[in-house]
């Protein structure tokens, strides 16, 4: 599902740093920690922590070799070792982390529940495990508009939409997953980014290469239902008079500590 670095920068990924940014100042985690950093994607929540959390060491680790290679490219620092895998495979290697941390991964797993396990596992007493996803059922708003327009056009696309599919993206599941687990004195708190487009190609065009659920409903259409698509679009969009687009990308935020 998630291959190709360059198409999800300019899609998504172009967004995440902001949420990220405010992600790590909310988690308040010390200077000179070591930091777990599950899938590291293309290493834009670990430039997050190296600038603002002043870390001694992070491991990174995500299962897309695509995604990672660009990692390794953007993110040069000694005390960053990033990894192509899953994070289960850490469990044996004896590492402990005073903080670990999942964005915009957690609802893309096939057990959220293993994974939370494996952060806690890997966490010393009294250290941090967080996550953060996009808030798919609410303000995610570049994403709302594509599946409303959509299901405008297709009476399908309902079932195929974000919203549908990851359930888990909302504060309650967010909070119950972490507390089933044991984590203590869990939180959640919604992270707001203002996404400002350019002009409709620059909210479009990067649709076309992205990844996830979008990419898949999108691999299904015809040309036509494209255009169709493409027009629904133009007509629902908030465009304001310069002809940008103003939207808001909402993250929701869960953390908890170690027993």
């Amino acid at each position: 599902m998630f291959n190709n670095a360059t198409a999800y920068n300019g899609y998504v990924g172009r967004w995440s740093r902001f949420a990220g940014e405010q992600f790590v100042d909310w988690l308040g985690v010390p200077q000179g920690c070591d930091w777990l950093d599950v899938g590291a994607g293309t290493g834009v929540l670990t430039q997050v922590i190296l600038r603002q959390a002043a870390p001694r060491t992070i491991v990174g680790i995500d299962i897309s070799a695509s995604y990672i290679e660009q990692a390794r490219r953007d993110v040069q620092d000694a005390r960053v070792d990033l990894r192509v895998g899953d994070v289960d495979t850490l469990a044996g290697e004896g590492l402990m982390f005073d903080a670990a941390v999942a964005g915009l991964v957690l609802n893309f797993v096939p057990s959220p529940v293993q994974m939370v396990a494996t952060m806690q596992q890997l966490v010393k007493a009294g250290g941090t495990v967080a996550a953060y996803v996009w808030d798919y059922t609410g303000r995610m708003e570049m994403m709302r508009h594509f599946w409303d327009a959509a299901k405008a056009i297709d009476a399908t696309a309902a079932g195929a939409a974000s919203s549908t599919q990851y359930t888990l993206c909302q504060p309650d599941a967010l909070r119950a997953l972490f507390e089933q687990g044991g984590i203590q004195s869990v939180a959640t708190t919604s992270l707001d980014v203002q996404t400002t487009f350019k002009h409709f190609d620059d909210y479009w065009l990067p649709f076309l290469g992205a990844q996830g659920s979008v990419s898949k409903y999108l691999l299904s259409l015809d040309e036509t239902m494209k255009r169709a698509l493409t027009e629904q679009l133009r007509k629902q969009l908030p465009f304001n008079a310069d002809g940008s687009i103003a939207l808001i990308a909402r993250a929701l935020a869960v953390k908890g500590r170690v027993g």
